[in-house]
């Protein structure tokens, strides 16, 4: 089972996507703010990590710097409402994974994280 913290302001994308992706296969807690998920991964490992870009205090470029200094394993996804191309080409260069945009499905969700966990070939 993969561990994914969803780290999002917004209470609302917390919940979807805990709702869209399956208990059976994924194992999802969720921070309200960048501290929050921050102190979460120093207490538990996680496989990936939801990070919106835009949030009060601690936005998600800079918890997306501590997660590749501290856990360099962990794999980034990062999602926002507010898409620039070189916003998304700054996160991508600082080691996420992938970039989503709000609003975003059920689908294009569950096709990032298959994206994520498919073996190297």
């Amino acid at each position: 089972m993969k561990k994914i913290l969803v780290i999002d302001d917004e209470s609302i994308i917390r919940i979807s996507c805990t709702k869209t992706l399956p208990a059976d296969t994924y194992e999802v807690k969720s921070a309200s703010s960048g501290n929050e998920g921050l102190a979460l991964l120093d207490k538990e490992s996680f496989d990936l990590v939801l990070l919106d870009i835009k949030m009060p205090e601690m936005d998600g470029i800079e918890v997306l710097k501590k997660i590749k200094e501290t856990w360099q394993e962990t794999k980034v996804i990062m999602i926002t409402g507010y898409s620039t191309v070189g916003t998304a080409v700054k996160t991508l260069k600082l080691g996420a994974f992938n970039y989503i945009e709000k609003p975003f499905t059920p689908d294009t969700l569950l096709k990032s994280l298959k994206e994520a966990f498919e073996p190297e070939v």
